[in-house]
């Protein structure tokens, strides 16, 4: 008899166990009921083998898919260019690519992937309208600069190389998994007095106590905010710059550098944990899982919301041209799975959104969903998935609602039109 984190013995039985116990009267296992596959599953081999970053193929996600489903599930956890590399030049070596969803011109042309045909998606009408037609959550929401979601996900056939709008076709290029609105984090105990602007990430008051993300496709938009904010330029898409516009925030970053107003480029999660932690920097470049890792630790650290709106971010699956059969079968399942609501309220409890967040809702009681989703005070103790303290009764989760977070999208993160004369001039940035 297994347990559950607070010790209490489960009394049911998983439905990775009763499908086993089925093999073993029967011969063979249950056919699958999950993604809409006829599949019957041979117990033992088959493993799903998922590529992505380490924001979302976590140690605990795996034994969740593990104890729910009738197949094993492999995670392995990967910067963002090692995901990209392998998935065009080693395809082959696992079953689901997670990359961010701004490498998608970049991997989808190559023919090494195959699309995903909605129809067998149970879950796909839950999908909120961001990756479908218009491009917004709610119709009031800002579309963004940017690579806006839904402009690279739909494909034309199975095996398609293109784009095309959204909603024209079954086929989609990847499955979205989840996306977050990025800011600022800060030590407000250190600052001392509100922070409401991006221009703040470039105030002298912070000069070698601010951090940038080392990301070029990422810490230059962030900078692009700053710049915009302090009224140094008004970029015509911040998303996808002119080279003036680059070279513009490459020499402001440069100048910057040389003038010791950044403490680091950061290239990690951890990186940026320690950096906050120590109090080295009081405001920098920030990922929602590290600011619950800041927290966990006893120390003040704190997601702004600012004015300006937020840079956002998504992730999604793609399936490798090799799957057939049982395996594309098991594929099916486990992203099925993963949209039904218990991944869901596992990332929400980080500060993460599922794509499907009306079945999140199943999942999350009542009092954390108000503070994790609709931005209300809370009314109990707030614990990370981890089970560590993460806010007390009152408490209101940075930046607000989900509306707010997700409807205030300034900036989509991006692979630009320049991205190879970008990436010389960071190069120099970094080199300075």
């Amino acid at each position: 008899m297994s347990k559950n984190t607070n010790g209490k013995a489960k009394t049911g039985l998983s439905r990775r166990n009763v499908l086993k116990g089925t093999a073993a009267v029967a011969g063979l296992a249950a056919g699958s009921t999950i993604g809409g596959f006829p599949t019957i599953w041979a117990q033992e081999d088959i493993t799903v083998r998922t590529v992505g970053m380490a924001v979302s193929n976590m140690p605990q996600l795996e034994a969740m898919a593990n104890e729910a489903l009738p197949f094993n599930v492999k995670q392995t956890a990967a910067q963002i260019p090692d995901i990209m590399a392998r998935g065009i030049n080693q395809s082959a070596s696992a079953d689901l690519f997670e990359p961010p969803m701004m490498l998608l011109r970049a991997m989808w042309p190559t023919g090494k992937f195959q699309a995903w045909d909605t129809t067998k998606l149970p879950e796909w009408d839950q999908v909120v309208d961001l990756y479908k037609a218009p491009g917004k959550i709610w119709p009031d929401a800002w579309y963004g600069d940017g690579q806006n979601p839904s402009q690279v996900g739909y494909t034309s056939g199975p095996e398609a190389r293109d784009f095309v709008d959204p909603g024209s076709t079954k086929w989609i290029t990847h499955h979205p998994v989840l996306h977050n609105a990025d800011t600022l984090g800060i030590r407000p105990d250190i600052i001392g007095r509100p922070i409401d602007s991006w221009k703040e990430l470039i105030n002298p008051e912070f000069a070698g106590r601010s951090a940038l993300v080392a990301f070029p496709q990422i810490g230059l938009m962030d900078a692009a905010m700053a710049f915009q904010a302090n009224g140094e330029i008004e970029y015509g898409d911040k998303g996808n710059m002119t080279r003036e516009e680059i070279d513009f925030s490459i020499d402001r970053l440069i100048d910057l550098k040389k003038s010791g107003h950044w403490r680091v480029l950061w290239s990690t999660f951890n990186e940026s944990v320690q950096l906050m932690v120590s109090g080295e920097v009081v405001i920098q470049s920030m990922w929602s899982p590290a600011v619950t890792a800041v927290r966990e630790q006893g120390v003040s650290c704190t997601y702004q919301d600012l004015k300006e709106g937020y840079r956002s971010w998504t992730l999604g699956h793609m399936l490798p041209r090799h799957l057939e059969g049982k395996k594309l079968g098991a594929v099916y399942d486990y992203v099925t799975w993963y949209h039904s609501g218990t991944a869901g309220a596992f990332f929400a409890r980080q500060g993460y959104y599922v794509v499907t967040w009306q079945n999140t809702k199943k999942y999350l009681p009542a009092a954390e969903w108000d503070f994790w989703m609709e931005g209300k005070p809370a009314t109990v103790d707030i614990y990370s998935p981890f089970g560590k303290l993460m806010e007390k009764v009152g408490a209101v989760r940075d930046g607000g609602s989900y509306k707010n977070r997700m409807g205030r999208i300034a900036v989509w993160n991006s692979v630009m039109d320049e991205n190879e004369y970008l990436t010389d001039r960071w190069n120099e940035f970094m080199a300075s």
